[in-house]
């Protein structure tokens, strides 16, 4: 199996009340294909309601190395995200860095 060269990463967090995803999961999940060597994210998604969410957000992930840390990401959804999922959006990424750390850590 060495000949994988990626990863598969998914953050979760919990959603707020009354919100249209809630009504069909509790949890918002985001997932993550980044590169073994760089981090990079190659491709994501997540459990917003809507299409253009999903996109929106892919946008942002895309191309972000992990290796540089969240700090930017989490930047750039807080001013530019103004859905009620906002803190769950944070709140996720941090636990898939918390992942993406703790796999690290795994194969250093």
């Amino acid at each position: 199996m060495s000949g994988i060269k990626t990863y598969f990463l998914a953050g979760h967090a919990r959603l707020p009340q009354g919100m249209a995803a809630q009504s069909v999961f509790d949890s918002l999940t985001i997932t993550v294909e980044i590169d073994k060597k760089y981090g990079v994210i190659i491709q994501s998604s997540c459990t917003l309601a809507t299409d253009h969410g999903r996109a929106y957000i892919q946008q942002i992930l895309k191309g972000h190395s992990l290796q540089d840390g969240i700090d930017e990401i989490v930047e750039i959804i807080r001013e530019g995200y103004r859905g009620k999922a906002v803190n769950a959006l944070i709140a996720a990424v941090k636990d898939l860095y918390s992942q993406y750390s703790e796999q690290n850590l795994k194969t250093a």
